[in-house]
């Protein structure tokens, strides 16, 4: 009979879906997320997730940056501005920040609130107000009076460490669309897992760019804003369970280390942005 060159045809044999249902995971038919989670070694707490960034994606903004964690954080951001400020005839003064954070509706795996609605509108204000928060003080906003800039974030995939990642992209987009700044906000989360303990005396150790399901089940969630040159905290932002003041103290302090040991490839990717901008 004459084939049907319209219709995708399947295979000529089927197997049960069983046959493709909870295999070893030395079996090579992978045995699930869970699986691979439970079966891992633990990894070092003070080790960092390796960062890929990108200055000058965008056309259409006047600067942009993508910034990538392994583990699949993946963060666009786009900057415009200086643009003079909606209100005209008002007091002149330093320029105004405004920042937005949007989540792709693609971006989590699982369950997730429903797109536009309350909840996931009041997240969204909230890393906002963050990112805003830890910006600002990178920023030269007294040479801007009367003008604004702004800064936009889409986060296309969390995995773990957004709101970090948006810092360090965000101020990546700043830099590329030649406003002044005093320093780069490098960002750096930590995170901290529940006691172990019935008794709740023992907790673990913080851990340095958490991945998403350890974000998840953590007791206590902390990011760090730094400037690095300037050796300034910019921001510090969390909260939860963790433990007495000298664990927020030691955390603080590994954040600040892992800020700086991701501020020269944030450098490096400005550089490299400059060079392709002058060669074009």
């Amino acid at each position: 009979m004459p084939l049907d060159h319209r219709r995708l045809h399947g295979p000529e044999d089927s197997r049960p879906p069983e046959l493709w249902a909870a295999q070893p995971r030395d079996g090579g038919g992978g045995g699930g997320e869970e699986d691979e989670e439970s079966g891992a070694a633990p990894r070092d707490p003070c080790a960092l997730r390796p960062l890929f960034a990108r200055a000058g994606l965008l056309s259409q903004a006047e600067g942009s940056a993508y910034v990538e964690l392994s583990g699949g954080t993946k963060v666009l951001c786009a900057a415009w501005g200086p643009r003079e400020a909606a209100e005209p005839g008002g007091a002149v003064g330093a320029g105004r920040l405004l920042c937005d954070f949007r989540r792709a509706p693609f971006c989590a795996r699982g369950a997730r609130p429903r797109p536009g609605g309350a909840a996931e509108r009041e997240a969204e204000r909230e890393a906002a107000a963050a990112l805003r928060e830890a910006l600002e003080p990178a920023v030269r906003l007294s040479r801007y009076p009367r003008a604004r800039l702004v800064v936009s974030a889409l986060l296309l995939q969390d995995g773990g460490s957004a709101l970090a990642a948006a810092v360090s992209a965000a101020s990546l987009a700043l830099a590329d669309a030649g406003v002044e700044m005093y320093d780069l906000a490098v960002g750096c989360a930590l995170c901290r897992p529940p006691p172990g303990d019935r008794d709740g005396s023992a907790a673990g150790p913080w851990l340095l760019q958490p991945g998403e399901a350890e974000e998840r089940g953590s007791a206590a969630r902390l990011t760090v804003a730094l400037l690095p040159a300037l050796n300034q905290v910019s921001a510090v932002l969390g909260g939860g369970r963790g433990g007495e003041p000298e664990g927020w103290a030691a955390a603080l302090r590994l954040g600040v280390e892992g800020c700086q040991r991701l501020y020269p490839v944030l450098r490096h990717c400005l550089l490299r942005a400059a060079r392709r901008r002058d060669g074009a």
